[in-house]
């Protein structure tokens, strides 16, 4: 399943369903197939997901220095438990979230 970000502000935005149901729960709202973020609900979710991001980003900080100690250890490693940050998938969406307020319009899924 997909979701699909959409608002009368923006052009519309989709996301995997892993993805997109963790920023729905971020957001505080159930991860179902259809939805809405109101004008009224956009500045806390913006809050919630910044604040995510924020908490994804200290995380990361602290294993990438504890891994910066066994780096030498593993120099065939793939790199793929580095992934895309939180902060990064969240960010077309904050900047949607963002437009449509600016807008007074709704965010829909």
């Amino acid at each position: 399943m997909l979701y699909k970000f959409k608002s009368r502000a923006t052009a519309d935005l989709i996301m995997l369903e892993a993805n997109g149901r963790q920023v729905l729960e971020i957001m505080g709202k159930p991860p179902e197939a259809h939805g809405i973020v109101t004008v009224e609900q956009i500045p806390a979710a913006i809050a919630a997901l910044e604040a995510a991001a924020a908490e994804d980003a200290a995380r990361r900080a602290a294993a990438g220095a504890d891994e910066a100690d066994e780096a030498e250890e593993d120099t065939n490693s793939s790199g793929a438990k580095d992934g895309v940050s939180l902060g990064r998938r969240v960010a077309p969406l904050v900047e949607m979230l963002r437009r449509s307020a600016a807008e007074g319009r709704d965010v829909t899924w």
